[in-house]
């Protein structure tokens, strides 16, 4: 096959991959707490036809090696791990992180294997404990009083419960933790706005909201998507331009391939 075909498919099955990660993006613009992600590219090797020559004596000018590229090829698609705009919901189990750290849940997968998740839409369980909207568990369990009429949470992660009258003094239940990693972009998406470590994300680093780096809760307030459509928008065109002149040079070379055929007729 001609090298400038297989150089201008690579182009299109890039561009192509392009495209499959911002239609992702866009079809969760409105997931709680999804993080957008960005494709990312590099070259191939190079075909050195001729090396690097010094043209005359040792102090004369050095003529550079000739190098005809071969195509590219993807390389990651990095998560953009940037904070998403707060959105004001006045549901009292509805909490945003704001800042740096991600909730802990039992997904009951594997014996128990905890996931993490930005998405602090909570509900209360037939067990009277805090689970998310799959019914994974919060962890550390915080269990909530059948009789609870008010439920607090402060920005520090402290749950409290009004008992009864709305006159009776709040009952703390429980602190919620939040984890953190020293490479957030390294976690391995599970789907369901969970996450789970890798050696690439580093092991979790918990701690209490506000402590140690932490951020911040925000009760009656979710986390939107970090996705900005106008920017997705524009790298699609540029993505369909690119995919579309990929596909010319393709055609310029299957036409000179067709020339060169005719010539021995």
């Amino acid at each position: 096959m001609d090298p400038a075909l297989r150089a201008a498919a690579s182009g299109m099955m890039a561009q192509q991959t392009r495209s499959e990660v911002i239609a992702h993006n866009l079809a969760n613009v409105n997931t709680t707490g999804f993080k957008r992600s960005r494709a990312q590219f590099e070259d191939l090797l190079y075909q050195t036809v001729q090396g690097s020559a010094v043209l005359g004596q040792a102090e004369s000018q050095t003529h550079p090696a000739v190098q005809v590229g071969r195509g590219v090829r993807l390389t990651a698609v990095q998560r953009m791990h940037a904070q998403g705009s707060l959105e004001t919901t006045n549901r009292p189990l509805d909490v945003a992180v704001e800042g740096d750290g991600f909730f802990q849940v039992q997904t009951g997968q594997g014996g128990g294997q905890l996931a993490y998740t930005r998405d602090g839409g909570f509900e209360i369980s037939d067990q009277g404990v805090l689970v998310t909207s799959q019914g994974y568990t919060l962890q550390p369990v915080i269990r909530v009083p059948a009789d609870a009429t008010v439920i607090t949470i402060s920005r520090t992660g402290v749950v409290s419960a009004t008992r009864g009258t709305a006159t009776a003094a709040p009952e703390e239940l429980g602190r919620i933790e939040l984890a953190r990693f020293v490479n957030p972009a390294g976690l391995m998406a599970q789907g369901e706005n969970l996450y789970t470590p890798t050696a690439a994300s580093g092991e979790p680093v918990t701690g209490f909201p506000q402590d140690e780096g932490m951020g911040r809760l925000v009760q009656g307030a979710l986390e939107g998507s970090n996705v900005e459509v106008v920017q997705e928008m524009v790298d699609m065109i540029t993505a369909m331009r690119a995919y579309e002149i990929n596909s010319k040079a393709i055609k310029n070379s299957e036409q000179m391939l067709e020339i060169a055929n005719n010539l021995v007729r």
